[in-house]
């Protein structure tokens, strides 16, 4: 967590999951609703700050786009490496990707210790759904939250 210049709590959000279950989309669908964020381009990969405003302030939360580099299992350590907290994304059309979930979380835990995760289910507009909230254990036996 850091404060910013403005007095503005930031947090490191990594946003990790299989390649095409919608974690761009997600980052973007929530950018369209919100003009005040921008995108910041580094080097790697665009980083986005998603503003969020509560009764205790706003909150910042800095994301980067992994550019699909998950495809090759090519997310390296430098891109979980400060990470204060985290959304494990799956694709609730695409058994696959849910079953990826454990890897996905023994990655993250591997380099960021004991940080708040959310483990969360997207696509669940659309009529193909694969997996239901019964087959789905896996935030329970870790005591994780889980969202659609």
């Amino acid at each position: 967590m850091a404060i910013n210049q403005n007095n503005v709590l930031e947090f490191k959000l990594i946003l990790i999951g299989d390649f095409g279950v919608g974690k761009t989309t997600f980052v973007k669908r929530y950018l369209t609703y919100d003009i005040e964020n921008e995108c910041l381009y580094r080097k790697s990969s665009p980083a986005y700050q998603l503003k969020f405003y509560t009764n205790s302030g706003e909150i910042i939360f800095n994301v980067s786009d992994t550019l699909g580099q998950e495809r090759l299992r090519g997310i390296r350590d430098s891109y979980y490496i400060g990470g204060q907290c985290a959304i494990i994304m799956f694709d609730l059309t695409s058994r696959v990707t849910y079953r990826n979930v454990p890897m996905w979380y023994a990655d993250l835990a591997r380099v960021c210790d004991n940080i708040p995760i959310v483990l969360c289910g997207n696509k669940a507009d659309l009529k193909d759904r694969k997996l239901k909230a019964k087959s789905m254990i896996f935030h329970r036996k870790k005591n994780i939250q889980y969202y659609e």
